[in-house]
Formats: structure tokens, sequence, C-alpha cells
């Protein structure tokens, strides 16, 4: 570790602040603003649909322009959208509010290659390491997020106004942390004409099995943890609970998505990406299980949790499966389209959250999660199956 990843970690954390944030707060905002109570999660999906819809243009901005610049731009725009959702919150305009986390995704994009970003400030044997410390940095949004969230919401008259004006703090904190980082200068590889190699296709990069399932594990990882994180704050208030008693489950949450960071890498060295990642699937069945035994604080806690330490196995074994499938040229391609399938997951999972959890209920919403879950222990099977025939060759 050296002083740009410490700082980098700290912008993660920063970033995830923002993130915890809005899980926590935008659909109860939703809730109250909306037309119907199905629609209480659209907040939520606009601030990932904001991202997906983005990361196009942030993979041209980083080529441009290089990681330092685009990453300020996000955290212009984050100061930006949060004072829209703050202004949405006092005229009560639902439209604004969605329309905001639209463009806050701008900034989620940009925050989604920090951990990427982190592999090139170190050597390439220890990228796994920096990978994971990197994305443990998440462990101050943990912390900070909810009660952030919590000690903000009543700073006006309008509840949770507040916050959204605390995180425009937030983010001017880590424009200043990002200024200090020096990030490698941007590298281009020549090929025999002198010209700058274009390197394969998305297409050429999607037909390699490590690349596939790498996308498959980020994605649907990402997409379950998002499903069920989404749907609790409105599920804890269904059952009874208040804010503050959601504010601590998804803290204990958080904790489980960064914690393990400090040791992910060291598993990954030690054991290999595929058997961690699976271990995140396995995390992610012993979630459900605890959610279909019971409503009570405890059960919440522990699924979220075990839901949190699942999704940390999974993506930061799904980030470094898929450094190992691109060259140096075809980064910004490579990582845009791992960015966006993962939005593209997050929009689906947090429209669906809302809409099973407000008509549906708890329940089938836990038993749902199982489909996707299967389906990336599938592909991690087929995957290892694959090289063990390469193996044999």
């Amino acid at each position: 570790m050296n002083k740009n990843l410490w700082l980098l970690a700290l912008c993660q954390g920063l970033f995830l602040t923002n993130n915890v944030v809005f899980i926590a707060i935008n659909g109860l905002v939703g809730l109250q603003l909306a037309p119907f109570g199905w629609m209480a999660t659209l907040p939520v999906m606009g601030y990932v649909v904001g991202g997906a819809l983005s990361t196009p243009l942030v993979a041209r901005t980083q080529r441009r322009w290089g990681r330092q610049v685009s990453f300020q731009i996000g955290l212009a725009v984050a100061i930006v959208s949060c004072g829209l959702c703050a202004w949405a919150a006092f005229s009560a305009s639902f439209w604004l509010l969605c329309a905001a986390t639209v463009v806050a995704g701008y900034y989620s994009a940009n925050g989604g290659l920090y951990r990427f970003a982190a592999a090139e400030l170190t050597t390439k044997d220890y990228r796994e390491k920096a990978v994971s410390l990197v994305l443990a940095g998440g462990l101050l949004g943990a912390v900070a997020g909810p009660n952030l969230a919590s000690a903000t919401r009543m700073w006006f008259p309008v509840p949770f106004a507040g916050a959204y004006v605390a995180l425009m703090g937030v983010a001017l904190l880590s424009m200043v942390c990002m200024a200090a980082i020096r990030f490698e200068a941007q590298s281009v590889v020549l090929n025999a004409a002198g010209l700058p190699k274009q390197g394969r296709s998305l297409a050429e990069l999607m037909r390699q099995p490590a690349f596939a399932v790498a996308i498959l594990g980020a994605a649907l990882g990402y997409g379950v943890m998002n499903l069920l994180m989404a749907a609790t704050p409105l599920a804890m208030q269904v059952c009874g609970f208040d804010f503050d008693a959601s504010a601590l489950v998804l803290e204990w949450h958080v904790i489980g998505m960064f914690a393990p960071g400090f040791v992910t890498g060291h598993l990954i060295k030690r054991f290999g990406v595929l058997p961690v990642m699976g271990t995140g699937v396995l995390l992610n069945f012993a979630c459900v299980a605890v959610a279909l035994t019971g409503i009570e604080l405890h059960h919440f806690g522990a699924a979220l949790f075990l839901l949190g330490v699942g999704w940390n196995f999974l993506f930061t074994g799904a980030t470094t499966l898929s450094m190992t499938a691109y060259r140096p040229e075809e980064k910004d391609r490579a990582q845009a389209a791992i960015n966006f399938c993962v939005f593209a997951t997050l929009a689906l999972s947090s429209f669906s959250s809302g809409v099973l959890v407000t008509t549906q209920g708890w329940t089938l919403l836990n038993a749902g999660s199982l489909v996707p879950i299967v389906l990336t222990g599938l592909a991690l099977l087929w995957l290892a199956a694959q090289r063990r025939r390469a193996a044999s060759r």
C-alpha cells in the first residue's frame, strides 16, 4: 500500500457513503412522494439507470483525459445532483427526485472504476490485494452512511433534505482527496505501423469464458445484493421498525460488504479466484435461508451481513478474474462493458425490489433471489470444468 492507494481507498469510502445514504433514504423519500406505493424505489432505480447510461461516456472521458480528470468531473456531478435531490425533497417533486438520481448515476459510473484504478497504482503481483483493500475503504461508508442519514434527516422541516445537503459536503471532501492522488499517465500501445492498438472487439472479449463469467458474477452478485438491500428499509418499515433500526441493519450490511476486503485479496492469492467466488455464492444461499426463518431485527441483521460478505467475495473475485481476460489497450472497453452490465442488472433489481416487497412481500422476494444465485453458481462450475479440460489437454 502506498499514499495513492490509501487516498483512493478514502475516496472509495466517501463514494460508498453517498451510495449508502442514497439506498437508505431514496426509497423512503420516494414512498412519501410517489403517486403509488409500488413506485417507491424508482429513485433507487434512477441512480443505477443513470450509471448504466453513463458508462460509455465515462469510458470516453477516461480515455481522453485520464483517470483523475474523469473522477473529478464525476464528483462535480455528485454535488449538483445532491443539490437537485434536496430541491426535489423541499418541493415535494417525485419526478425531479427521479431525474436527479439519474444525473447522480454519472458519479456512480465513475466511482465504479475506482477498483480498476487501484490495480494500476501498484505492481502486477499485488493487484488482487490492491483491489481488495481499496474496496475495503467502503467501511467508511458502512459507518458514516447510516449515521449521516440519521443525524441529518431532520436538519430541515422536510425529512431527509438535510441528508442530501450533507452529501454535497462529502463529495467536496472527496474532490480534495482525489486531487492529491498521482495516477500513472495513460499508456498508449502502438502496433507495427506506429498507430495506437485498438485491441479485440467487445464481441471477441465476451467469447472468452473467463470474461463472460466475470461479467455474470459481478452483475448477478451485485443484482442480488441490491435486490435485497434496497427492499430492506421498506420491509422493516412494514414490520414496524423505525428508521434507526433500518440504519443499524444497513450499517452491518455494508460492514459485511467491505470489512472482508482486508483479507479477500490474500484468499484469492492462496486459494484461487473461483473458490472465493464460490464461497460468495454459498454465503448468498445462507443469507436467504436466514431471511426466510423470521422477521425479527436479528433476522434482518444477520441476513444482510451474510449478503454483504457474499457480495464482497463475488465482486472482488469477478474484478480480479476480469483483469486476466483483457489487454491494456482494451481496458476502457472491457471495464465499461462490465460496469454497464452491473448497472443494467442493478436497474432491474432496484425496480423489482420495490414492486415485489410492496405487492408480494419479503418472503417471496427472498425466494425469487435464489434464481440468480443458482445461475451464478452454475457459471462458476462451468468455468472450473473448462479450465480442468484445458489443463488436461
